[in-house]
């Protein structure tokens, strides 16, 4: 039962996977676009009020990406998906989405935020060639006040989540993958 069960829960998040993939075909000013964007400039007001010091790094970040609403859930196996605006120098240049799988001990399910921001112009157009994939040693700093004072560049990135709800044993980034998309 145990193995139709991991097979069910694959083949479920596999199909959402392929959906969500063939289906990321954003075009600005569409009504998708503008509440993802209402969306991220929420996302961003939270950040900063949890952290003023943040205010500080979207100010001077070369770009950053906001993931204003992030499922995520797993039961040895699991997933996670969700849809980001990408600014340059505090400008829209474009929308992303996020997409990683997991396996390995865990169980439940959350919705969280992310912020990535880029240190320079390289890592940009990595992220924007969709050569940036997050490593199982990547990690994320949760925002709480004054988290963010200390933190510094790792490979030309910093990460920060901001839990929004729900319960799940397991709060990694690695093996994030990123498709972006150029207003």
């Amino acid at each position: 039962m145990k193995l139709v069960y991991k097979f069910l829960v694959v083949a479920i998040l596999a199909s959402l996977t392929v959906y969500a993939m063939t289906n990321f075909t954003y075009h600005q000013n569409t009504q998708r676009d503008k509440r993802l964007i209402e969306d991220s400039k929420e996302a961003q007001s939270e950040f900063i009020r949890t952290d003023a010091l943040m205010r500080n790094l979207f100010g001077s970040a070369y770009a950053y990406v906001i993931f204003p609403n992030i499922g995520k859930g797993g039961f040895g196996i699991g997933g996670a998906m969700g849809n980001g605006i990408v600014y340059q120098r505090g400008a829209i240049i474009g929308s992303a989405r996020m997409t990683q799988v997991t396996i390995g001990f865990q169980a439940g399910g959350q919705a969280y935020r992310e912020v990535i921001f880029f240190e320079n112009e390289s890592v940009l157009n990595n992220f924007k060639e969709n050569k940036i994939e997050f490593s199982a040693q990547a990690s994320a700093v949760v925002v709480a006040e004054g988290a963010s004072a200390s933190v510094k560049y790792s490979n030309g990135v910093m990460i920060f989540t901001q839990p929004k709800g729900g319960l799940m044993y397991e709060a990694s980034v690695g093996g994030q993958k990123f498709t972006y998309r150029h207003f």
